[in-house]
């Protein structure tokens, strides 16, 4: 039996039952754990979204005491910033609550379980739900049992580099770094796998470590990966390393030589029978990713046209990865595209 699930199941999860239950969302420092507020945010339109930093609380952000004068007795009522007084329902984050104090935690265990912060109850159709890391990723992070019988705790597995490039493309990502995971899916595997002991990329918490590379890491890496030729190749590198570690900067910037020598778009598009292809398997896989992210209907034809002439897998990797792609709906009804498909469907 699987005993993880992916972020988008567990999107699924919460979308389906957190207006019932509160989801605790544990997981790998930086697999994307806190993108989900804003991925559920465009599934609930009409839900007013709030973050939630809770390892940077105090109880005077949660809530203060009021006076009530009549009663002569006194209550807590909520912060404005988690949007109670704004009247409809609220979709709450509570990140990194297992990096909370105990008085923290203890406050925000009605909002949990009865969606309650102090004297104040949030609309019905609320959502909440929680994140931290695992006990085992040695940051410190862990639950009382009386709060853990108050959520259903679920363990988020690190994205497989198919899912983070099909990330990547909604994204803008920088076709290097996406073909570069492409190239080294070993990049996002879990330390707590025995045969990755001694993967140089990844997360470990037996080891010193000044950065190492995880979904949110290369996120920030495709940044920097996009203005290398203004930083420089010592600026660049030296900002790889510390971001994504030394050893993935160091076999990432490979792949810069690669991207500089490829054809251009404008080549492509206009010479697609005869424009140079790339010798070098990984520069033809940058390539791939490249005309995917600068995918536009006047000109697929033609890119289509230039990637025929390259291998099959490279084929099927560039129809495949466009099928994940927020153009996945416009190119299906495109003329190439099921041409293509017609005739090579055993290779998707």
């Amino acid at each position: 039996m699987e005993t993880t699930i992916s972020l988008k199941e567990a999107e699924n999860l919460i979308a389906e039952v957190g207006k019932d239950l509160t989801v605790h969302l544990r997981g790998q420092p930086g697999i994307g754990k806190s993108t989900l507020l804003t991925t559920l945010a465009k599934r609930f339109p009409d839900y007013e979204p709030v973050y939630i930093d809770c390892a940077d609380l105090d109880l005077g952000d949660l809530a203060m005491p009021a006076m009530n004068h009549e009663t002569k007795t006194t209550a807590f009522y909520p912060n404005e910033r988690f949007a109670i007084h704004k009247g409809r329902p609220v979709l709450v984050m509570l990140d990194e609550i297992t990096k909370a104090s105990e008085p923290v935690k203890n406050m925000l265990l009605p909002v949990m379980l009865e969606r309650r912060l102090g004297a104040v109850e949030f609309h019905p159709d609320s959502i909440v739900f929680s994140t931290g890391n695992l006990t085992t990723d040695a940051v410190g992070d862990h639950l009382k049992a009386h709060a853990k019988n108050r959520v259903t705790q679920v363990t988020v597995r690190n994205p497989s580099d198919e899912e983070w490039v099909e990330w990547a493309q909604y994204n803008h990502q920088a076709p290097e770094v996406m073909a570069w995971v492409n190239q080294f899916p070993h990049c996002m595997s879990c330390y707590t796998d025995k045969s990755q002991e001694e993967n140089l990329y990844i997360y470990n918490p037996t080891k010193q470590q000044d950065a190492f590379v995880s979904p949110r890491a290369l996120a920030k890496a495709s940044f920097i990966v996009k203005a290398r030729h203004e930083l420089g190749e010592n600026a660049t590198m030296v900002a790889l390393a510390g971001t994504i570690g030394e050893a993935a900067a160091r076999d990432m910037s490979a792949f810069f030589s690669l991207a500089d020598g490829l054809p251009t778009r404008e080549a492509v598009y206009s010479s697609p029978d005869t424009a140079k292809l790339p010798d070098d398997p990984a520069a033809r896989v940058i390539l791939v990713m490249r005309e995917i992210q600068a995918y536009n209907k006047k000109t697929f034809e033609a890119v289509v046209k230039y990637m025929t002439r390259l291998p099959k897998e490279l084929q099927a990797l560039f129809f495949h990865s466009i099928t994940k792609s927020p153009h996945q709906f416009e190119v299906a009804k495109l003329k190439p595209f099921t041409d293509w498909v017609n005739k090579n469907h055993e290779f998707l």
